[in-house]
């Protein structure tokens, strides 16, 4: 799938491609022009993608064969074992979890996980967790600091699902007794925006010692169509929403909301996924060494904190 801002670029390749085809069925020495060509075409996706605009950045962070949250537990992990069910309604299949062995070290992986076909995107009901799929989430943080795991969510959500069944069996209270008890899990909490970080749904297993986000994702109380219906009534100024609400990963460090950035392969993480889950493997692991070597106490009020300072205004 190629996006807009993705033509010129997959215009060049085709060029490329017609020239080294001719080169083989003609013999004709095109190697310099081959050679010209390729530097041309590196230095124009080296241009595009470091000048992105926001509303690109989200064309990314959806891009259909980007790694999902199962994709990169299965990428990191030498074994993972899936956990199920809340224990109180049922399984959330739009929440997953489970213990994973990170090179000998057991970690609780948590996070949203969305389809690939119609078909899995129904059963994974796009990634919008109900009441249920929060409260599962809680029970596995809970079994981690039990024996003693750090935790690692992948938030990857359009948000919390809205339907009225799930404010019947109390969305809103679910997220919310997620954001009480992650303040003071005394295990290590590592959260990882991979994709769309929207709203209550995101923040839901979002409050950690280390917030960090992929390169091309977005974190907002809102999608820009969601703003742009409300503010225009109407979803053809998603460009400008996404503009004003300033939600990439650039202006979420800049604001203080965030801890890093974490770099991706050049056209995104699913150009080079291997390369991609290398990298988070990487970080991950050295987040872990930093945050076990604070005593509990000091790191629970470090999060406390870090989250209480946000948004706070003084006035002289």
């Amino acid at each position: 799938m190629l996006l807009d801002f993705e033509q010129p670029i997959a215009a060049l390749e085709g060029k490329l491609q017609d020239m080294k085809q001719l080169a083989t069925d003609s013999q004709v020495d095109v190697s310099e022009a081959v050679k010209a060509l390729e530097e041309k075409i590196k230095n124009l996706k080296k241009e595009t993608y470091a000048n992105l605009t926001r509303w690109q950045r989200v064309q990314l962070s959806r891009h259909p064969e980007r790694p999902y949250t199962l994709d990169y537990i299965h990428g990191i992990t030498d074994k993972f074992i899936e956990l199920h069910g809340d224990r109180t309604v049922g399984d959330d299949n739009a929440m997953v979890g489970g213990f994973g062995e990170v090179d000998g070290r057991s970690i609780m992986f948590i996070g949203q996980q969305k389809g690939r076909n119609t078909k899995q995107r129904q059963m994974r009901n796009f990634g919008m967790a109900n009441p249920e799929g929060y409260r599962k989430a809680l029970r596995l943080m809970k079994m981690a600091e039990k024996f003693n795991k750090p935790i690692v969510t992948l938030i990857d959500t359009p948000g919390a699902f809205p339907g009225l069944e799930a404010e019947e069996r109390g969305q809103g209270e679910a997220i919310a007794r997620n954001l009480k008890e992650m303040f003071m899990l005394k295990v290590p909490v590592i959260c990882i925006i991979i994709g769309e970080g929207a709203s209550g749904g995101a923040l839901g297993i979002a409050i950690g010692d280390r917030v960090m986000m992929l390169e091309n994702t977005w974190y907002s109380v809102i999608s820009p169509e969601s703003c742009s219906s409300i503010l225009w009534r109407s979803w053809n100024y998603k460009e400008q929403a996404a503009e004003a609400l300033k939600l990439t990963a650039r202006d979420m460090l800049q604001q203080q909301l965030i801890d890093g950035i974490i770099k991706e392969p050049l056209g995104g993480a699913h150009t080079e996924p291997e390369k991609m889950m290398h990298s988070l493997k990487k970080k991950i692991i050295k987040l872990l060494d930093e945050l076990e070597s604070v005593d509990a106490r000091e790191r629970i009020m470090q999060r406390i904190d870090k989250f209480s300072n946000m948004g706070v205004v003084l006035e002289s």
